[in-house]
């Protein structure tokens, strides 16, 4: 799939594109932002009739069941992401990072409400990795179980067809997905319209269905659960996983392709299917085995698993490639090391492969496959960390319209307490999993976080004791004016994170080489806390003396950090010269862990691992292999 340049972001633009290139950006988001949420009929219905939630397979239960998924498709993905949500754009961005980022702006004056609110969204975007575990899992058992429906010798190889498809996935995903990405559009189209006419064939024979259209029935399905809600709305939120691609895909689509692709085509062939599904129970309740894969006929079964297969491939691909994303704004907001990034693609700059984080995340996909056995297993680890990012989603989107925005609290205060109260009653639904499996997701959500602050706080702290020792660089400069040192017809590059201090790497130099460059450019790198900065607002640049300049350069979240290409595409290309006669000096900080730094000793030396295992500065920022000095330093915190 391809994505905007940095130069023209979609969301920014894609409102207004023609006909033709609205019609192609549609089809691309039914492809990408709709695989997870489509894939959610292969498991939801048969997870309700479980004995555990307590729900008879009778007629009336039937209609409910069925109607409260209907509408809690309506109310929580169509009003609460497709209407209000997808509003909030980040300069054409979406995301649970871009809407912290927006939520933070609103309350910039209010310090530590900021800093609370960073702190819950980046704890959202931590729940986004334990779904980007569950939803290959659970999506590709889902599809594989329909071997056992074509027949039951076959239930054996679930398992291991399960784990063939998913290793080879990510194996793939060095390669990049700009061969496959071209067919999710049609493959998912395909998929729904199956869902849909799978559905209608068997309202046609059992239309008494349509009645779960009222929302009444919704409301007294839910109300007569008594002390069996809970266990219902856990299964019931099943349907409703993958919402919150909707807004994560902003960026790349733009809001009126996503809004036209759900309620043109997805919601429309959801609603069908759930409610075809709803009808082959009341005319045959012992399809309760498997209710997806029995709304076919048997010469059917075959072409229904392989389509079911190549849509949890791509719902598995979105989330996967979703995990690169998040991992790398991450990184450049401050809150992991320096991972390897490789781009797969010379012409879509967003097609991303980060080989630690693949790793992970099969190590993780083929665990929990192997731990939990079935797409029922998992439905018990699935959902708490979704309703968890939602009810993260809802506060936070309450701070952007009232503070941002400046609605009145009369308005946005009635709507924001309805979500909050749906979101709240999802969550409560999903807790009562928790011993089920509900606690895989939290507990990698919570070690993430804790890698996470302790990244940002050690961090602050390395760049504070950075400052307490350093010189300022502006004393230390006029001090060399006037001096014999001798000059080098060269240019030197000091990347630092303090501007405002003499580089390590310029002190080695001085010390251990006894010479000076003839230009000597002092570079910070800013990661500012939006997507995408324009190329006019990239560098800025301050004279300090002869032959010195302090340089920023400023990149948003989604910006490739290219700063050799940053600095030789504005005005002050001339600085950097011949790149024959450029050097790159790297300070590399080895942190020491020491008494009295603010942090407890154990996470210091978490910190101190971290910084060791972090990537390589001159391959993040595309330093040349050939110019790059590396100059160490040892920092006690």
């Amino acid at each position: 799939m391809s994505t905007p340049s940095p130069a023209t972001p979609a969301g920014a633009g894609a409102t207004n594109a023609a006909p033709q290139g609205m019609a192609a950006l549609t089809l691309a988001a039914i492809g990408v932002v709709y695989g997870d949420i489509g894939t959610s009929p292969l498991y939801t219905v048969k997870e309700i009739f479980l004995p555990a939630t307590g729900v008879p397979l009778d007629a009336p239960h039937l209609i409910g069941a069925v109607s409260a998924i209907v509408w809690a498709l309506m109310l929580v993905v169509t009003l609460k992401y497709v209407v209000l949500v997808l509003r909030a754009d980040h300069h054409g961005e979406g995301g649970g990072l871009a809407l912290t980022a927006l939520a933070a702006q609103a309350v910039a004056k209010r310090a530590r409400l900021r800093h609370g609110l960073l702190l819950l969204g980046v704890a959202g975007a931590t729940l986004f990795y334990g779904d980007s575990i569950i939803t290959p899992a659970i999506s590709v058992l889902g599809a594989m179980e329909g071997l056992s429906v074509i027949t039951p010798d076959l239930t054996p190889w679930v398992l291991p067809a399960a784990l063939v498809v998913l290793v080879g996935l990510f194996l793939v995903q060095r390669f990049g997905t700009a061969v496959v990405g071209r067919w999710f559009g049609p493959v998912i189209v395909l998929w729904f319209a199956t869902l849909a006419v799978a559905g209608v064939v068997q309202i046609a024979q059992t239309p008494a269905i349509l009645a779960a259209l009222n929302p009444l029935e919704a409301w007294h399905f839910l109300t007569g659960r008594g002390a069996y809600l809970l266990p219902a709305l856990g299964a019931i939120v099943l349907a409703l996983t993958g919402a919150e691609a909707l807004y994560a895909d902003l960026g790349h689509f733009g809001r009126k392709p996503i809004q036209w692709a759900w309620c043109g085509l997805v919601l429309p062939a959801l609603a069908l299917n759930y409610l075809g599904q709803g009808a082959l129970l009341m005319a045959d309740p012992a399809a309760i085995d498997n209710p997806f894969y029995r709304l076919f006929p048997a010469p059917l079964l075959i072409p229904a698993l392989l389509l079911a297969t190549m849509a949890a491939i791509i719902a598995s691909q979105a989330v996967i490639s979703g995990a690169y994303s998040m991992t790398r704004q991450a990184m450049q907001l401050g809150f992991l090391p320096r991972l390897t990034v490789h781009h797969t693609s010379a012409s879509a700059f967003g097609q991303i492969y980060m080989p630690g984080v693949n790793a992970a995340l099969l190590v993780g996909v083929v665990a929990v496959v192997l731990g939990f056995g079935s797409s029922s297993a998992l439905a018990g680890a699935y959902g708490l960390a979704v309703t968890l990012t939602m009810l993260i989603t809802t506060v936070l989107t309450w701070f952007v319209v009232r503070h941002g925005w400046g609605l009145p609290a009369a308005v946005v205060g009635p709507v924001t307490a309805f979500f909050l109260a749906v979101d709240v009653l999802l969550v409560a639904g999903c807790a009562v999993k928790f011993l089920d499996g509900g606690w895989v997701t939290l507990v990698l959500g919570a070690a993430l976080l804790l890698l996470m602050t302790t990244w940002a706080r050690g961090r602050g702290r390395l760049l504070g004791a950075l400052r307490q020792d350093g010189l300022a660089l502006e004393p230390f400069i006029a001090s060399l004016d006037g001096s014999n040192m001798p000059r080098s017809e060269r240019t030197a590059v000091y990347p630092v994170a303090d501007g405002s201090l003499v580089p390590q790497a310029l002190l080695h130099n001085l010390k251990h080489n006894q010479v000076l460059h003839a230009r000597n450019l002092v570079l910070t790198v800013v990661f500012e806390q939006r997507p995408w900065v324009p190329a006019a607002d990239r560098v800025t640049v301050e004279p300090l003396a002869a032959g010195f300049w302090r340089v920023h350069l400023h990149f948003g979240f989604m910006d490739v950090p290219d700063v050799p290409r940053a600095l030789s595409a504005g005005p002050w290309a001339h600085l950097l010269g011949d790149a024959m006669q450029t050097s790159w000096f790297l300070s590399r900080e080895t942190v020491v862990p020491g008494p009295g730094a603010g942090m407890a000793a154990w996470r210091q030396r978490l910190f101190a691992g971290m910084a060791r295992s972090a990537g390589s500065a001159a391959r993040y920022f595309h330093l040349p292999d050939n110019a790059v000095v590396e100059l160490g330093t040892r920092v006690q915190l």
